[in-house]
Protein backbone atom coordinates (compact mmCIF):
# COMPACT_ATOMS: atom_id res chain seq x y z
CA UNK A 1 0.00 0.00 0.00
CA UNK A 2 1.59 3.58 -0.99
CA UNK A 3 0.80 5.85 1.62
CA UNK A 4 -0.24 9.19 0.07
CA UNK A 5 -0.17 13.01 2.03
CA UNK A 6 -1.86 15.45 0.22
CA UNK A 7 -1.42 19.09 1.59
CA UNK A 8 -3.37 22.40 1.09
CA UNK A 9 -3.50 25.72 2.67
CA UNK A 10 -6.71 27.46 3.73
CA UNK A 11 -5.74 31.08 2.39
CA UNK A 12 -7.45 30.77 -0.27
CA UNK A 13 -10.08 28.33 -1.99
CA UNK A 14 -7.89 27.24 -5.06
CA UNK A 15 -5.04 25.31 -3.27
CA UNK A 16 -8.15 23.29 -1.48
CA UNK A 17 -9.79 22.25 -4.46
CA UNK A 18 -6.87 21.31 -6.28
CA UNK A 19 -6.26 19.17 -3.38
CA UNK A 20 -9.81 17.75 -3.10
CA UNK A 21 -9.93 16.79 -6.79
CA UNK A 22 -6.31 14.45 -6.57
CA UNK A 23 -7.79 13.13 -3.62
CA UNK A 24 -11.03 11.68 -5.00
CA UNK A 25 -8.86 10.52 -7.87
CA UNK A 26 -6.54 8.80 -5.82
CA UNK A 27 -9.71 7.21 -3.73
CA UNK A 28 -10.40 5.27 -6.80
CA UNK A 29 -7.14 3.58 -6.74
CA UNK A 30 -6.92 0.52 -4.51
CA UNK A 31 -3.29 0.84 -3.99
CA UNK A 32 -3.33 4.28 -2.34
CA UNK A 33 -3.81 4.98 1.47
CA UNK A 34 -4.42 8.79 0.73
CA UNK A 35 -4.71 11.65 3.81
CA UNK A 36 -5.35 15.11 2.81
CA UNK A 37 -4.80 18.25 5.54
CA UNK A 38 -4.66 21.65 5.35
CA UNK A 39 -0.97 22.86 6.66
CA UNK A 40 -2.48 25.60 8.99
CA UNK A 41 -4.09 22.99 11.07
CA UNK A 42 -0.79 22.11 11.95
CA UNK A 43 -0.09 25.86 13.43
CA UNK A 44 -1.50 27.74 16.29
CA UNK A 45 -4.58 28.99 16.29
CA UNK A 46 -3.53 32.69 16.26
CA UNK A 47 -1.22 32.14 13.52
CA UNK A 48 -3.91 30.14 11.64
CA UNK A 49 -5.99 33.32 11.87
CA UNK A 50 -3.57 35.53 11.26
CA UNK A 51 -2.88 34.26 8.04
CA UNK A 52 -5.84 33.88 6.62
CA UNK A 53 -6.97 37.44 7.66
CA UNK A 54 -3.53 39.07 6.47
CA UNK A 55 -3.83 37.80 2.73
CA UNK A 56 -7.87 38.83 2.91
CA UNK A 57 -6.88 42.14 4.17
CA UNK A 58 -3.88 43.02 1.97
CA UNK A 59 -6.02 41.94 -1.19
CA UNK A 60 -8.83 43.61 -0.69
CA UNK A 61 -7.65 46.74 0.58
CA UNK A 62 -3.96 47.08 -0.09
CA UNK A 63 -3.19 45.37 -3.10
CA UNK A 64 -0.64 47.11 -4.10
CA UNK A 65 1.25 46.51 -0.59
CA UNK A 66 0.27 42.93 -1.49
CA UNK A 67 1.54 43.06 -5.54
CA UNK A 68 5.18 44.82 -4.13
CA UNK A 69 6.14 42.08 -1.28
CA UNK A 70 5.03 39.93 -4.09
CA UNK A 71 7.47 40.76 -6.91
CA UNK A 72 10.37 41.36 -4.33
CA UNK A 73 9.88 37.81 -2.61
CA UNK A 74 10.33 36.97 -6.91
CA UNK A 75 13.57 38.92 -7.32
CA UNK A 76 16.25 36.38 -8.04
CA UNK A 77 19.31 38.32 -5.78
CA UNK A 78 17.36 38.31 -2.96
CA UNK A 79 16.52 34.33 -3.02
CA UNK A 80 19.25 32.95 -0.67
CA UNK A 81 18.02 35.66 1.82
CA UNK A 82 14.46 34.85 1.19
CA UNK A 83 15.14 30.78 1.26
CA UNK A 84 16.49 31.76 4.47
CA UNK A 85 13.52 33.84 6.02
CA UNK A 86 10.83 31.02 5.17
CA UNK A 87 12.84 28.11 6.41
CA UNK A 88 13.05 30.02 9.82
CA UNK A 89 9.62 31.30 9.37
CA UNK A 90 7.97 28.03 8.76
CA UNK A 91 9.97 26.29 11.14
CA UNK A 92 8.64 28.76 13.70
CA UNK A 93 5.15 28.74 13.22
CA UNK A 94 4.35 25.50 11.59
CA UNK A 95 6.62 23.17 13.48
CA UNK A 96 3.82 20.70 14.36
CA UNK A 97 3.92 19.55 10.35
CA UNK A 98 7.41 19.01 10.91
CA UNK A 99 6.90 16.62 13.13
CA UNK A 100 4.26 14.98 11.32
CA UNK A 101 6.14 14.40 8.28
CA UNK A 102 8.70 12.49 10.41
CA UNK A 103 6.85 10.42 12.49
CA UNK A 104 4.62 9.81 9.02
CA UNK A 105 7.37 8.83 6.70
CA UNK A 106 5.12 8.82 3.47
CA UNK A 107 5.99 7.48 0.33
CA UNK A 108 4.45 10.60 -1.56
CA UNK A 109 3.71 14.00 -0.12
CA UNK A 110 2.31 15.71 -3.06
CA UNK A 111 1.32 20.05 -2.59
CA UNK A 112 -0.91 22.15 -3.47
CA UNK A 113 1.11 25.39 -2.26
CA UNK A 114 4.28 26.38 -1.55
CA UNK A 115 4.23 26.23 2.01
CA UNK A 116 4.44 22.33 2.42
CA UNK A 117 6.85 22.19 -0.64
CA UNK A 118 9.46 24.22 1.13
CA UNK A 119 8.92 22.58 4.41
CA UNK A 120 8.99 18.39 2.94
CA UNK A 121 12.06 19.77 0.56
CA UNK A 122 13.95 21.34 3.40
CA UNK A 123 13.29 17.77 5.29
CA UNK A 124 14.23 15.69 2.36
CA UNK A 125 17.81 17.48 2.02
CA UNK A 126 18.39 17.22 6.08
CA UNK A 127 17.61 13.23 5.09
CA UNK A 128 15.01 13.30 7.76
CA UNK A 129 12.54 12.27 5.32
CA UNK A 130 12.60 10.21 1.93
CA UNK A 131 8.87 10.89 0.71
CA UNK A 132 8.49 11.65 -3.44
CA UNK A 133 7.50 14.86 -3.49
CA UNK A 134 5.26 16.64 -5.90
CA UNK A 135 4.33 20.07 -6.43
CA UNK A 136 1.61 20.90 -8.19
CA UNK A 137 1.92 24.35 -8.84
CA UNK A 138 -1.71 26.08 -9.15
CA UNK A 139 -1.61 29.29 -11.06
CA UNK A 140 -0.50 29.41 -14.64
CA UNK A 141 2.60 31.42 -13.93
CA UNK A 142 5.40 30.58 -11.43
CA UNK A 143 6.95 32.35 -8.93
CA UNK A 144 10.10 31.83 -7.38
CA UNK A 145 8.40 30.96 -4.17
CA UNK A 146 7.36 27.25 -5.57
CA UNK A 147 10.64 26.53 -6.29
CA UNK A 148 12.72 24.65 -3.61
CA UNK A 149 15.29 22.19 -4.51
CA UNK A 150 14.29 18.38 -3.56
CA UNK A 151 11.36 18.33 -5.08
CA UNK A 152 11.20 15.21 -7.23
CA UNK A 153 8.08 16.55 -10.19
CA UNK A 154 6.34 19.50 -10.59
CA UNK A 155 2.87 19.05 -12.51
CA UNK A 156 1.92 22.46 -13.86
CA UNK A 157 -0.47 23.96 -16.00
CA UNK A 158 0.81 24.57 -19.65
CA UNK A 159 3.85 24.61 -21.99
CA UNK A 160 4.38 28.37 -21.07
CA UNK A 161 4.54 27.08 -17.37
CA UNK A 162 7.12 24.77 -17.79
CA UNK A 163 8.98 26.40 -19.75
CA UNK A 164 9.31 29.43 -17.00
CA UNK A 165 9.99 26.86 -14.21
CA UNK A 166 12.63 25.90 -16.31
CA UNK A 167 13.84 29.27 -16.36
CA UNK A 168 14.01 29.08 -12.60
CA UNK A 169 16.72 26.28 -12.78
CA UNK A 170 14.63 23.14 -12.61
CA UNK A 171 15.23 20.12 -14.93
CA UNK A 172 13.13 19.55 -17.87
CA UNK A 173 12.78 15.58 -16.90
CA UNK A 174 10.93 16.81 -13.06
CA UNK A 175 8.28 19.30 -14.89
CA UNK A 176 4.90 17.72 -16.32
CA UNK A 177 2.54 19.57 -18.11
CA UNK A 178 -0.73 17.82 -16.89
CA UNK A 179 -2.85 21.11 -15.99
CA UNK A 180 -4.44 22.27 -12.96
CA UNK A 181 -6.52 19.32 -11.07
CA UNK A 182 -10.16 20.18 -10.94
CA UNK A 183 -12.86 17.98 -9.88
CA UNK A 184 -14.06 15.08 -12.62
CA UNK A 185 -17.36 16.99 -12.26
CA UNK A 186 -16.26 19.68 -14.36
CA UNK A 187 -16.12 19.06 -17.71
CA UNK A 188 -19.13 16.22 -17.52
CA UNK A 189 -21.53 16.40 -20.56
CA UNK A 190 -25.38 17.31 -19.06
CA UNK A 191 -28.75 17.86 -20.46
CA UNK A 192 -28.34 22.02 -20.45
CA UNK A 193 -32.14 22.21 -21.35
CA UNK A 194 -33.00 19.85 -17.86
CA UNK A 195 -30.41 21.32 -15.98
CA UNK A 196 -31.37 24.57 -16.82
CA UNK A 197 -35.13 23.75 -15.62
CA UNK A 198 -33.61 22.32 -12.23
CA UNK A 199 -31.96 25.65 -11.42
CA UNK A 200 -34.89 27.99 -11.91
CA UNK A 201 -32.87 29.09 -15.32
CA UNK A 202 -34.98 30.60 -18.55
CA UNK A 203 -33.88 28.49 -21.16
CA UNK A 204 -33.20 30.36 -24.60
CA UNK A 205 -31.30 33.23 -23.11
CA UNK A 206 -28.24 33.97 -23.18
CA UNK A 207 -26.61 33.09 -19.50
CA UNK A 208 -24.02 35.07 -17.47
CA UNK A 209 -22.03 33.55 -15.01
CA UNK A 210 -20.48 36.12 -12.62
CA UNK A 211 -18.31 34.57 -9.51
CA UNK A 212 -16.78 37.34 -6.89
CA UNK A 213 -14.64 34.46 -5.58
CA UNK A 214 -14.45 32.73 -2.04
CA UNK A 215 -13.68 36.57 -0.56
CA UNK A 216 -16.30 38.00 -2.91
CA UNK A 217 -14.35 40.75 -3.77
CA UNK A 218 -15.83 43.10 -7.38
CA UNK A 219 -17.95 45.67 -8.73
CA UNK A 220 -20.85 42.52 -9.41
CA UNK A 221 -23.62 45.21 -8.87
CA UNK A 222 -22.38 47.50 -11.30
CA UNK A 223 -21.94 44.81 -13.90
CA UNK A 224 -25.38 43.85 -13.14
CA UNK A 225 -26.79 46.84 -13.77
CA UNK A 226 -24.66 47.45 -17.43
CA UNK A 227 -26.21 43.94 -18.61
CA UNK A 228 -29.62 44.18 -17.32
CA UNK A 229 -32.05 43.74 -20.08
CA UNK A 230 -34.55 40.89 -21.27
CA UNK A 231 -31.85 39.38 -23.51
CA UNK A 232 -29.58 38.24 -20.87
CA UNK A 233 -29.48 36.27 -17.41
CA UNK A 234 -27.43 36.54 -14.61
CA UNK A 235 -26.33 34.17 -12.40
CA UNK A 236 -24.52 35.67 -9.53
CA UNK A 237 -22.08 33.23 -6.80
CA UNK A 238 -21.62 35.69 -3.95
CA UNK A 239 -19.42 33.59 -2.27
CA UNK A 240 -18.68 34.64 1.45
CA UNK A 241 -19.91 38.24 0.91
CA UNK A 242 -23.71 38.30 2.17
CA UNK A 243 -24.54 41.71 2.32
CA UNK A 244 -24.27 41.54 -1.59
CA UNK A 245 -26.72 38.44 -1.17
CA UNK A 246 -29.12 40.07 0.57
CA UNK A 247 -29.34 43.00 -1.62
CA UNK A 248 -29.32 41.17 -4.72
CA UNK A 249 -32.27 39.25 -3.31
CA UNK A 250 -34.14 42.13 -2.10
CA UNK A 251 -34.40 43.46 -6.09
CA UNK A 252 -36.52 40.22 -6.94
CA UNK A 253 -35.59 40.40 -10.56
CA UNK A 254 -36.44 37.53 -12.75
CA UNK A 255 -33.44 37.65 -14.80
CA UNK A 256 -30.99 38.25 -11.91
CA UNK A 257 -30.26 34.81 -9.42
CA UNK A 258 -27.86 35.61 -6.79
CA UNK A 259 -26.55 32.83 -5.11
CA UNK A 260 -24.51 32.54 -1.53
CA UNK A 261 -21.37 29.52 -1.58
CA UNK A 262 -22.11 27.10 -3.81
CA UNK A 263 -21.58 23.25 -3.74
CA UNK A 264 -22.49 23.08 -7.44
CA UNK A 265 -20.32 25.41 -9.48
CA UNK A 266 -19.65 22.59 -12.32
CA UNK A 267 -23.67 22.64 -13.07
CA UNK A 268 -23.89 26.73 -12.95
CA UNK A 269 -20.66 27.08 -15.23
CA UNK A 270 -22.02 24.09 -17.56
CA UNK A 271 -25.16 26.33 -17.87
CA UNK A 272 -23.95 29.48 -18.80
CA UNK A 273 -22.30 30.99 -21.66
CA UNK A 274 -19.64 33.09 -20.41
CA UNK A 275 -18.08 33.95 -17.14
CA UNK A 276 -17.11 37.26 -15.64
CA UNK A 277 -15.08 36.00 -12.58
CA UNK A 278 -11.90 36.88 -10.82
CA UNK A 279 -8.61 34.59 -12.59
CA UNK A 280 -7.64 32.19 -10.16
CA UNK A 281 -6.08 29.21 -10.98
CA UNK A 282 -8.76 27.40 -9.96
CA UNK A 283 -11.83 28.83 -11.37
CA UNK A 284 -9.56 29.51 -14.80
CA UNK A 285 -9.56 25.65 -14.98
CA UNK A 286 -13.09 25.10 -14.06
CA UNK A 287 -13.76 27.28 -16.72
CA UNK A 288 -11.59 25.39 -19.38
CA UNK A 289 -12.53 22.08 -18.43
CA UNK A 290 -16.31 23.23 -18.72
CA UNK A 291 -15.63 25.02 -22.16
CA UNK A 292 -16.73 28.00 -20.76
CA UNK A 293 -15.61 31.68 -22.32
CA UNK A 294 -14.02 33.93 -19.07
CA UNK A 295 -13.84 37.62 -18.97
CA UNK A 296 -11.66 38.87 -15.85
CA UNK A 297 -12.11 41.27 -13.62
CA UNK A 298 -10.44 42.39 -10.28
CA UNK A 299 -7.35 40.61 -10.64
CA UNK A 300 -4.71 40.50 -8.04
CA UNK A 301 -1.62 42.46 -8.28
CA UNK A 302 1.01 39.04 -8.76
CA UNK A 303 -0.42 35.80 -9.37
CA UNK A 304 -3.72 36.34 -10.82
CA UNK A 305 -2.51 39.73 -13.31
CA UNK A 306 0.23 37.11 -14.20
CA UNK A 307 -2.68 34.09 -15.14
CA UNK A 308 -4.58 37.07 -17.04
CA UNK A 309 -0.83 37.63 -19.26
CA UNK A 310 0.14 33.64 -19.71
CA UNK A 311 -3.81 33.00 -20.84
CA UNK A 312 -3.59 36.01 -23.35
CA UNK A 313 -0.47 34.07 -25.01
CA UNK A 314 -3.33 31.49 -25.95
CA UNK A 315 -5.77 33.47 -27.05
CA UNK A 316 -8.25 33.35 -23.74
CA UNK A 317 -9.24 35.11 -21.56
CA UNK A 318 -10.75 38.51 -21.90
CA UNK A 319 -9.93 41.60 -19.22
CA UNK A 320 -11.71 44.31 -17.89
CA UNK A 321 -9.97 47.36 -16.40
CA UNK A 322 -13.84 49.11 -16.09
CA UNK A 323 -17.21 47.98 -15.73
CA UNK A 324 -17.57 49.31 -19.70
CA UNK A 325 -15.11 46.91 -20.75
CA UNK A 326 -16.97 44.08 -19.30
CA UNK A 327 -20.05 44.76 -20.59
CA UNK A 328 -18.83 45.27 -23.84
CA UNK A 329 -16.82 42.06 -23.62
CA UNK A 330 -20.38 40.26 -22.62
CA UNK A 331 -22.24 41.88 -25.46
CA UNK A 332 -19.24 41.35 -28.20
CA UNK A 333 -19.54 37.51 -27.51
CA UNK A 334 -23.26 37.39 -27.02
CA UNK A 335 -23.52 39.18 -30.54
CA UNK A 336 -20.94 37.70 -32.50
CA UNK A 337 -21.04 33.34 -33.43
CA UNK A 338 -17.31 34.02 -35.01
CA UNK A 339 -15.95 35.13 -31.90
CA UNK A 340 -18.07 32.68 -29.64
CA UNK A 341 -16.72 29.68 -31.60
CA UNK A 342 -13.05 31.20 -31.95
CA UNK A 343 -13.20 31.38 -28.37
CA UNK A 344 -14.30 27.96 -27.85
CA UNK A 345 -11.43 26.21 -30.27
CA UNK A 346 -8.66 27.97 -28.15
CA UNK A 347 -9.87 26.75 -24.79
CA UNK A 348 -10.14 23.05 -26.46
CA UNK A 349 -6.53 23.22 -27.03
CA UNK A 350 -5.51 24.33 -23.92
CA UNK A 351 -8.01 22.70 -21.74
CA UNK A 352 -6.32 19.54 -19.77
CA UNK A 353 -9.73 17.65 -18.21
CA UNK A 354 -7.40 14.41 -17.55
CA UNK A 355 -5.18 16.60 -15.00
CA UNK A 356 -6.12 14.15 -12.08
CA UNK A 357 -5.49 11.18 -13.90
CA UNK A 358 -1.88 12.67 -15.26
CA UNK A 359 -0.97 13.84 -11.57
CA UNK A 360 -1.48 10.64 -9.93
CA UNK A 361 0.66 8.89 -12.46
CA UNK A 362 3.21 10.92 -11.51
CA UNK A 363 3.34 8.80 -7.81
CA UNK A 364 4.94 6.03 -9.55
Amino acid sequence: MVRVLIVHATAGAGHQKAAEAILHGLKNHTPYDVSLLDILDYSSPLFKSLYRKTYFLLISKFPQVWAFFFGLLDVPFLQPLVRWARRLYNALNVGKFHKLLIEGQYDCVISTHFMPTEIASALKRKGLIKSKLITVITDYDAHRIWISEGIDAYAVATDWTKNKVMSLGISEEKIHVTGIPTDEKFGKSVDVSDLKRKLGLQENVFTVLAATGSFGIGPIEDIIAGLNDAQTQIVVVCGHNEELFKRLEAKKNTLIKPLAYVDNMHELMAVSDVMVTKPGGLSISECLVSQLPMIFFSAIPGQETNNIKVLAEYGIGLKGFTVDEIIKHVQDLKSSRDQFLTTMKRIKDIARPNAVKDIIKLIG
